[in-house]
């Protein structure tokens, strides 16, 4: 919890905040840096080896890339991600690193405190979100350079640390640390609060602008409650100009809708399978753990499982040469472990004899219930039903972002309100160039929930929110 909580509370529930942050992990952290008045300049003499791009920064020197027109800047780049202003900030940050070099960011940073927005960021966890609930020996799927924030790298920091990279991926409890870490060194603790949950967040009608102001300004009030140290719930209440939504998507698991999901030994999350090892509920000599899903979550829980020789079957809808299966978009040089599992997948089916001791694979099967006794109901490929007895069931198919503190829990902010909002199919419809939610003045959406699904592409949404932050404050009257 951050010490000066109360300070926070205290001053902002009377005064609106220019900005109250909504998730603590990669994106809000990186955001909160830019805010703080951390302004980043191109460094001098610097040369980028993209020639179009290098041509738009020469145009202006000494200005920084916040007070530069992003849209122009980003035009004709190409890269892993759908967001222009992310594979700017990222071209900045690591000229070449989709061609395996390793030069040098041409970005400088200088701190400008008369710059700085007030703000706060309000998170469930410790300053890094999600990344603290993961599996701490878990290797990332990103390369560890690529889940460093700015002006930190990850390997510096690892350097310090007396750790390094494994093939050049960092573990998912190194960058847990890193993320707390940055918000220590950076200077950014006080903006933070954890154990912070909002419950509510509502606005009326626009406050009338002054003289010389852009349009109307809305007012939001957002609502919830902190966890103290002795459990007890503090309610809180903030106004607010501007709300950014940065919770990313794991707060929801994906759930399959039948009979028998809600049953004790059934679960949504790779935690489980960790306790139910370290109680000794789930052994070599126990009835398999089922895993259903065949994304990364579920290899992560094959890959454990296989280290500590607990028994698997392996059930998921889709064909093992689905070319939509994430294996097949993953270099096997930098994945062998996700891949190895792929293997496993594809050579093994419960009918063929088993090149892998205590692993049964399942491709096209279709769960259909989960019976009190612990058996799983499937239906296979052909139509027919086959049952299994389990020890423990993970059901690891996706997550949805919890947004039921907002009107209609987000659905009508998404590019297709009619549909359920999904980080992958139908984020938060944004502005690209200002991360500004389309239907609503003031609201912001940054990372999965504006469709950036990795830590190395984030970063670009919250350079584009401070960019219009900033803009808005120099508008202001006086």
């Amino acid at each position: 919890m951050s010490s000066s909580r109360g300070d926070h509370f205290s001053a902002s529930s009377l005064e609106p905040l220019p900005v109250i942050i909504i998730g603590n992990g990669p994106s809000g952290i990186c955001l909160s840096y830019l805010l703080s008045g951390h302004i980043p300049y191109v460094r001098p003499g610097a040369v980028h080896p993209h020639p179009l791009l290098q041509r738009k920064l020469a145009e202006a020197p000494g200005v920084s890339i916040l007070d530069q027109d992003l849209d122009y800047l980003s035009e004709g780049l190409e890269g892993r991600c759908q967001s222009p202003v992310a594979l700017l900030f990222d071209a900045l940050l690591r000229p070449d690193t989709d061609f395996g070099g390793n030069l040098e960011s041409v970005l400088t940073w200088r701190q400008e405190k008369q710059r700085a927005i007030p703000h706060v960021v309000l998170g469930r966890n410790l300053p890094g979100g999600a990344w603290h609930s993961m599996e701490g020996s878990m290797v990332t799927l990103s390369q560890g350079q690529w889940m460093g924030l700015p002006d930190l790298q990850v390997k510096d920091w690892l350097q310090k640390k007396r750790r390094g990279l494994r093939n050049s991926r960092a573990t998912a409890g190194d960058i847990a640390r890193y993320y707390r870490d940055y918000v220590v060194k950076k200077g950014l603790s006080r903006n933070f609060i954890s154990g912070a949950v909002v419950t509510n967040v509502q606005w009326g009608a626009p406050e009338p602008s002054g003289s010389g102001a852009q349009g109307p300004s809305p007012l939001f009030q957002v609502s919830g409650f902190l966890t103290t140290k002795d459990r007890s719930r503090q309610p809180f209440s903030l106004w607010t100009h501007n709300v950014v939504l940065a919770t990313g998507t794991f707060d929801s698991p994906a759930r399959l809708g039948i009979p028998g999901e809600a049953l004790p030994f059934v679960h949504h999350d790779l935690s489980a399978l960790e306790a139910a090892t370290r109680q000794g509920v789930v052994t070599p000599a126990s009835d398999p753990v089922l895993i259903v899903g065949a994304g990364l979550s579920a290899a992560d829980a094959v890959l454990f499982a296989r280290h500590y020789n607990i028994p698997v079957v392996h059930a998921f809808r889709r064909p093992v040469d689905d070319p939509g299966l994430v294996f097949n978009q993953l270099p096997k040089m930098l994945y062998p472990e996700y891949h190895k599992v792929h293997q496993m997948m594809r050579e093994q089916s419960f009918l063929s004899p088993s090149p892998y001791q205590g692993y049964r694979s399942l491709p096209k099967h279709r769960p259909l219930l989960f019976k009190e006794d612990s058996q799983a109901v499937f239906q296979d490929a052909q139509g027919g039903q086959q049952v299994f007895g389990v020890s423990l069931v993970l059901v690891l198919i996706g997550s949805h972002p919890d947004l039921s503190f907002l009107p209609g829990a987000g659905a009508d902010f998404a590019m297709d309100p009619e549909q359920p909002l999904s980080a992958k199919r139908n984020p938060i419809d944004v502005d690209p160039f200002t991360y500004q939610s389309t239907r609503q003045e003031g609201l912001y959406a940054v990372g999965p929930l504006a469709g950036d699904n990795f830590v190395r592409f984030v970063q670009g949404g919250a350079l584009a929110v401070a960019s219009s932050l900033l803009r808005k404050e120099t508008r202001k009257p006086p």
